[in-house]
């Protein structure tokens, strides 16, 4: 993928919005980490907090970068063309409207921050 330039980075998680979800999600990363599915919150969030290295990269980046829960994407990009995507995920938006950066399969696969800081820097 070519460089890009003045574009959004849409990070959408496989989880949905508010602070019940929000609790149960941490209950089920401490107590079940094995069943909890969203790769993405797991790699930039501890139990309760953001992680430091992601933090660190997240406020020096060049490219701006949202983050929404499933619920939020589908009621923000809502259209007739109904984007279909599998979450977690990363998006960029630009010109061409919404495409896939990082993939559910690819964050998936993803161990720790600095793995999802790589492939961000060789992709944008």
């Amino acid at each position: 993928m070519k460089k890009k330039t003045q574009q959004k980075l849409v990070f959408v998680y496989n989880a949905n919005s508010g602070a019940r979800n929000a609790f149960m999600d941490s209950m089920q990363k401490v107590f079940s980490p094995s069943t909890y599915d969203c790769k993405l919150c797991d790699i930039i969030y501890g139990v309760v907090s953001e992680n430091r290295t992601w933090k660190k990269f997240r406020q020096n980046y060049q490219h701006k970068m949202v983050f929404l829960h499933k619920d939020e994407f589908a009621k923000q990009y809502a259209s007739k063309f109904g984007y279909k995507f599998e979450f977690p995920i990363v998006l960029i938006e630009g010109g061409n409207g919404l495409e896939v950066l990082i993939s559910k399969e690819e964050m998936d696969g993803l161990k720790t921050s600095y793995g999802l800081i790589r492939l961000l820097k060789e992709r944008t």
